[in-house]
């Protein structure tokens, strides 16, 4: 098995603001390489528990492997869409804080067979649980040519992605796309050469992210698993989530917002008749965001947020 490994984002700013405690109950719903883990586990000290959930079934054994010290440590294979169900299956009591490391991690990327990168060229898979669901190539293969425009518009903020979605299906009428540089031949020949000098990264990256995305549902149910999240945590455990591109940054900003503010009254009314009551507390002024330091060791950390929300007390009498 290839290790994997890699170098958490925004450790130091995870640990300041994680409610670190000895016997302290904690979830890692992304738990990638187990490095975020790992320091939590030290952190926190004797006697922490942390419940470790990831659909990757690598980045399960490699964790496991690499924490097996830790006697509260748990491993859960599973999506941390279904982090409330997962936990209570697994026994889990309510959690001083939970952490999501949202999107692709690092030893994917850099395992060229998982298809994730658009350096390299592999079969084109991006499932994160390689055991279900459909490869990057059966949906670019048997979407239209209007359901590839949405994706790489929505997903991927991709101006040109009409343009790309035609190119797709112009390619495949002539052979499937099977490998990533088949992706990214489709997207080069959309893109022209004029716009492709001018910008600043690879003119396939937001395409690959629009695919990954929906190859693995990754945005639809984020507003319901941060809402389950909230509610596995105790008064006072807090929620981080870190992001690294404005679409889920956005979704976790708002659903913040409505956890912290949910009364649904006109603005003008002179009194709450809604009785719907703050359930978090947003902590850090909003996204908080790598040092340079961090950043000149680690590019990757570059678009790195993170946010975070304290959860309150239930209101007297509820």
């Amino acid at each position: 098995m290839r290790n994997f490994v890699h170098e958490p984002v925004l450790l130091r700013e995870v640990l300041e603001w994680m409610p670190l405690k000895e016997g302290g109950v904690y979830c890692d719903g992304t738990l990638g390489g187990g490095g975020h883990s790992r320091a939590i586990l030290e952190a926190a000290g004797p006697g922490a528990a942390l419940y470790g959930i990831d659909r990757d079934e690598t980045a399960i054994a490699a964790a496991s492997e690499r924490l097996g010290s830790f006697a509260g440590f748990q491993a859960i294979h599973g999506n941390f869409h279904d982090a409330k169900a997962l936990l209570a299956a697994a026994g889990a009591p309510a959690l001083d804080g939970a952490l999501l490391d949202l999107g692709v991690s690092s030893p994917q990327l850099d395992t060229p067979e998982r298809g994730f990168s658009y350096h390299e060229d592999a079969p084109l898979d991006m499932r994160m649980d390689r055991s279900q669901g459909r490869t990057a190539a059966e949906l670019l293969n048997t979407a239209d040519e209007r359901e590839l425009t949405e994706i790489i518009r929505d997903y991927g903020e991709e101006k040109w992605a009409a343009r790309i979605a035609k190119m797709i299906c112009e390619h495949r009428a002539e052979k499937p796309l099977e490998t990533t540089f088949d992706l990214v031949a489709a997207v080069d020949a959309a893109i022209p050469k004029a716009v492709r000098r001018k910008e600043e990264g690879h003119p396939a990256r937001r395409t690959f992210q629009a695919v990954r995305i929906a190859v693995n549902d990754e945005l639809s149910p984020l507003d319901q698993a941060l809402c389950d999240l909230v509610d596995c945590l105790k008064p006072g455990g807090r929620l981080c989530v870190i992001t690294f591109h404005s679409l889920e940054d956005r979704l976790v900003k708002r659903c913040f917002q409505r956890l912290q503010n949910p009364c649904v009254c006109p603005p003008k009314a002179p009194i709450c008749t809604c009785g719907r009551k703050p359930v978090v507390r947003v902590l850090g002024g909003g996204a908080i965001k790598p040092s340079e330091e961090e950043i000149s060791r680690n590019p990757r950390a570059h678009s790195a947020k993170m946010r975070v929300a304290e959860k309150l007390p239930a209101p007297e009498g509820a």
